[in-house]
Order: C-alpha cells, then structure tokens, then sequence
C-alpha cells in the first residue's frame, strides 16, 4: 500500500474532475456525493494499509520516498514530483481522509437542495488534493504547491453563497479577505524557502533537513529561516496578528468550517512547523516567539469568544485558540504533544462545527444563539455527540482532548515556565467557560425561539458522521495516554511519531528540565479543576442565573464591549493599513502618478507635437512661389553662416 499512497492524492482529484465537469449534466444529487464522498473514503482506506503495512516494518525501514516524475530541473535544482510516506505524514493524511470523508457524507444531507451542489463537492474533492500534497510533499515546492492550493480552495469555498450578506459585509468579500491575508503569510514563506536553498542548495526535506543537522551553520541563519516559514504559518494558522480572516471564513457552508477551517487546513501550519523541527530546534530565539505568539493567540482568542452570540463566531475563535496551544506544544519543543492536539481536535472541533451545522440546519439558518434554547429534546443526537465533543474540548478526564492538551500544558512547564503553564490553564478555563455557554444557550433552558421555527432532528446521512466524531472524541486519546499513567513507551502516539522528532529532541534536549510524575498529576489535577470551574460557571450562569450574565455584561460594560466588537483589531487594521493603502493608491499613485504625471507626460508629448504641427503647418500654404523664396531664404543664411565661419 506505501507504494500506492499517489493514489490518496489522485482519488480525490478524479472526484473533481467528474464532478467539475460533468456535475451539472448528472443533476441526481445522490450520484454526485457517491462521487465526491467514495474518492475520498477510497482515499482513507489506502492509507490506513500503507499505515498497517509500516506498523509491521522495522522502525529503521518506515521512512519512503515515492518518487513520481521528476518536475523542474534548472541549473543546479531540481525537483522531483515526490511523496514522503513517514509516520508524521501518515497521521496527517489519516486524518485528513478520515475526517473529510465523514464531512463529504454529512455534506450529501446538509447541502440538500442547493443550486450549485455538483460544484460544492467538485470544490471539497479538490481541497482533499491539494491538502494531500501538503502534506504527503517529499519537498517544499511540492508542500507549497498544497500550501497554496488549499488557499484558493478556501477562497471558493467560503465564497460559496456569494450572492448572500455575512453580517456587516458579503460573503464575498469575507472570501477575499482570507485570500489576500494569506498571501502575505505565504510571502514570508516564500522567503523562507529562498533562503533555505541558498543555504542548503536543496529544497528536498531530508537532504534538508541533514545538511541542517550536521553542516556548520550560524544561528542568525536558522533564526532568519524560521521566522520567514513562521510568518507563513501564521497567516495560515490564523494566529497573531493574521488571525482576522478566520472568524470571517465562517461565511462559507458549515462543512468547509468544519474541514478546512478547524480539522484540516488551518493545522497546515503547525504541520510544517513540525516538519522542519530540526530548524526550529536550531533557532531557540524563534522557538520562544512561537510559543509566545501561540500562547498570546490561544488566551486573546478565547476571551473574545466568550460573549460572542453567532454559534460558528465562537467556534471560530475556538478553532484560532486551540491552534495557539498547538504553536505553544511546538515552541517547547513538544512537536508530537502538538500533532496529537491536530488530531484530537480534528476529531472534536469538527464534530462542533457539524452539530452547529445541524442546528443551523433545523433553525433556518439562523445562528444566533440567544434565539435557540430547549433543543436538547428535538435533536438528541446532535444535542448527545455536541456534549462529547464539548467535554472533549474541555479537556474533561478521560476524554480525547483531556490527553492532548494537558500533554502541552505539561510540557509547557517542564520545558518552558510557570508563566507558559499559568496562561495556558488559566485558557482552560475560559475553553470550558465558552463552550459549555453555547451548550447551555443553544440545548439546555428555555426556548427562546418564535412559531416560525421547527426544530428537528437532522437525517441520519447526518448524525452518523456526528455519531462517529463523537465516539472518536471520546476515545481518541487512547493512543496517547502518558507516561504517568501507561508507564515507559506506554505513549503509543509518541513512540509511533519519535524517530521523526529524534534529531530536534537531541538538539533541545539541554532545554529540558525533569520533574517527578508526582508535579505533573498536581499541575494535571489543577487544569482540570480549572476547566470543570469553566463548566460549572456557565451551566450556573445560563441556567440557572442568567441575570448574573446580564449584571456583569453592564457593570464591565467596556470590557464586555470591547471583546463583543473582538478587540477592534479589524477596525484598528481598517485605520492603519487598509486606509491608506486604499487613500495612497488612489490619490497618490492614481490621480497623481498616473493621471497627472505618466499621463501628463504621454499627453504633453501629444500637445506639444500638435502645437508644433499647428506652426509648421503654417507654411505649408500650396503656393510655388512662396516655397522658392523659403528656399532662396535658406540658401542665403546657409552661405553667410559659411562666410561667417571662414
């Protein structure tokens, strides 16, 4: 199966290319998500056998290049069409199929009915490609070609519904908001991968990434290189300070918010940031800024979603908070604590964006989740797998997402500080505090919705992606339970994903600190103290004491309106780059530049070639004997400018 592994990434493309062009001809509805779904589940099951089959590999023999053609050969690069299959780029691409294949199923329901369904599932199948490529690459033009890809898959899908408004402004221009925030992440990329082939000569991950292990170069340089990909990461990661174009992105069809902006293609960045841990192990200045920076988005994004009221607003920012812990793990130097939060939160944050799409789903499309309330009896099994999938999030004992995240908490302390960790718990809390906000307003308490509205439950095309995600959310942490409790190589997720993090684990390993199992079941118990004080707030608070919420609302009146309005960093970005960037190309480089000096220039040039054909053309009167006294004229001060001169 390892040697099929091309077929992940071309399944999914033969989806698009049936659906994209013959879409609008099939009409059946039914044979279109067949298409769509069945490519990529075709997808998932390939590489669970190369996944199986390295299983029985020796751990030395589990890293294989499949080498397609070779792509561009220009003096001294060359690039091949190439996947990597190694342990890191198989979880990827598990979850990746995995969870797209359940979101392509539950799609067939939730897109019911749209004018442009064969294009929806034209456009998830194309996304499925190119985020294969991301993450397959055997090199970095390959993971750039994803890298870009998903980005215009983005830009489409969460412009979808075009021709429809997006609270303050149209789906449209939410869709070129993400588009252009991207690239200029995707400039410090670039960046990054000029320097590294000037530094390497090579752009092929392991000639990389060993030259980066044993060849003799300077600090500044690893520094130099990893803050150009971590510019990239932000942008598509959405953390601080281009993080302003997810939350928009919820524009788009709850199904791309659930794969491609919280399980799938916002991890890209944490993905890469992984892949060159031997880069990041070499720059320790630039390891802190990522751990700050993450540190920083996961605490600023989750205060603001505390008194969101759109159900996906607050996901959104959840999705941009759980990443900033992801960033953290890999600031560390806990790579394999983050890739685990990538796939524990694939399974629980799609799980939530999909039990918000039911909800949608059922109340019309409305997301405002001051008018649900009480739809724990229409909708059990949305209500049942959202409550999983909260608990999850939450960081609840036993539960997938309690493994991952108290797994960076820890090695946020032991490789950090007590600041990084205190932050961080302090997040669960206010993680535990939002979400169970949107439990407790959108499934439990009194209804608060008009006649017009019929709650139900969705079709079981539906709740059984949701069923799946759930049952995942819960015993998705399994594979990573911690040492503390399965003793040595208990870790199977760790163990599974070492040899790829080997050689950055030697070089931090002075970074290191050891501490008794003993501080790290006191520091686990306090996070999840912590967390369970989140939940009980705000099932106390939207329950039972609402007036609690409303008295607080309006004695911190500023504080609450300036989370409500999300820091004002759009408007803040609004006054001091969009503005004038809009008032300089307009005045300066339109109607100064271009009308008055480059076409001032042209047309002057044609005037003043007028005005001299205007006077020469004075002497051009038709009239013989005009013409021979110009001549005589002429000769004569030729023949005194030559007396003149002798």
């Amino acid at each position: 199966m390892i040697n099929l592994i091309y077929l992940t990434v071309a399944l999914p493309l033969l989806g698009f290319l049936i659906n994209g062009l013959l879409g609008s001809k099939i009409k059946n509805e039914k044979v279109i998500g067949i298409i769509g779904s069945s490519t990529v589940g075709l997808a998932f099951l390939i590489a669970l056998g190369a996944f199986i089959e390295m299983l029985n590999l020796p751990v030395e023999q589990r890293q294989h290049v499949v080498n397609l053609f070779s792509w561009i050969s220009a003096g001294g690069l060359h690039i091949e069409f190439a996947y990597l299959v190694d342990q890191l780029s198989l979880v990827m691409a598990l979850i990746v199929t995995g969870v797209g294949f359940l979101i392509h199923v539950y799609s067939i329901g939730y897109m019911h009915g749209d004018k442009a369904y064969w294009k929806f599932f034209s456009y998830l199948n194309l996304f499925i490609f190119t985020m294969m490529n991301l993450v397959m690459g055997d090199n970095f033009v390959v993971l750039f070609l994803g890298w870009e890809g998903v980005g215009l898959c983005s830009y489409l899908l969460i412009g979808f519904w075009y021709d429809r408004d997006f609270e303050k402004t149209t789906v449209a221009k939410a869709a070129k908001k993400a588009f252009i925030t991207n690239r200029i992440g995707d400039f410090g990329f670039l960046l990054g991968m000029f320097l590294i082939y000037l530094t390497f000569n090579s752009l092929n991950f392991l000639e990389v990434f060993h030259e980066a292990e044993f060849a003799p170069v300077s600090v500044g340089t690893f520094n130099l290189i990893a803050l150009f990909l971590f510019i990239g990461a932000t942008g598509k990661s959405a953390q601080i300070p281009l993080y302003i174009w997810l939350p928009d992105a919820m524009a788009g069809p709850t199904p791309v918010s659930a794969l491609i902006h919280a399980a799938t293609m916002v991890t890209a960045g944490v993905y890469m940031v992984a892949r060159t841990s031997i880069i990041y192990a070499s720059a320790p200045a630039i390891m802190t800024l990522v751990a700050v920076v993450g540190l920083l988005t996961a605490f600023f994004a989750a205060t603001i979603g505390l008194v969101q009221n759109d159900i996906k607003k607050v996901l959104a920012y959840s999705t941009i908070s759980q990443l900033g812990y992801m960033f953290l793990a890999a600031g560390v130097g806990a790579f394999t604590a983050g890739i685990f939060h990538v796939m524990t939160h694939a399974f629980f944050k799609a799980l939530l964006f999909l039990g918000a799409g039911s909800v949608i789903h059922s109340m019309n499309a409305n997301q405002d989740m001051r008018h649900y309330g009480g739809l724990k009896k229409y909708m059990p099994v949305t209500y049942f797998s959202f409550l999983m999938a909260a608990l999850a999030i939450s960081g609840f004992p036993g539960f997938s997402g309690f493994f991952s995240k108290d797994g960076i908490l820890w090695y946020s302390f032991a490789n950090g500080n007590w600041f990084y960790w205190g932050l961080g718990a302090f997040t669960a809390l206010l993680t535990g505090f939002y979400i169970f906000r949107i439990v407790a307003l959108t499934f439990w308490g009194k209804e608060r919705f008009g006649e017009e509205y019929h709650p139900h439950e969705s079709p079981k095309v539906m709740t059984v992606p949701l069923i799946t995600l759930a049952v995942l959310s819960v015993i998705g942490g399994v594979v990573g339970i911690p040492e503390v409790f399965s003793g040595k190589g208990g870790d199977l997720f760790a163990s599974w994903l070492e040899p790829v993090f080997e050689p950055a684990k030697e070089r931090l390993a002075e970074m290191t600190d050891f501490y008794s199992h003993s501080t790290e079941i006191l520091l686990m118990t306090v996070s999840v103290i912590l967390a369970l004080t989140g939940i009980y707030f705000a099932y106390y608070i939207y329950t039972k004491r609402k007036d609690i919420a409303e008295k607080t609302a309006e004695k911190f009146k500023t504080i609450y309106t300036i989370l409500l309005n999300k820091y004002y960093v759009d408007e803040f970005y609004e006054a001091t780059v969009i503005n004038p960037i809009k008032n300089g190309s307009e005045k300066v480089l339109w109607k100064w530049t271009d009308v008055k000096i480059i076409d001032g220039l042209v047309n002057g040039v044609a005037a003043v070639v007028a005005k001299l054909a205007e006077w020469f053309k004075k002497f051009q009167v038709g009239i013989t004997q005009v013409y021979a006294v110009v001549m005589i004229a002429g000769i004569a001060i030729v023949l005194f400018w030559i007396i003149l001169s002798m």
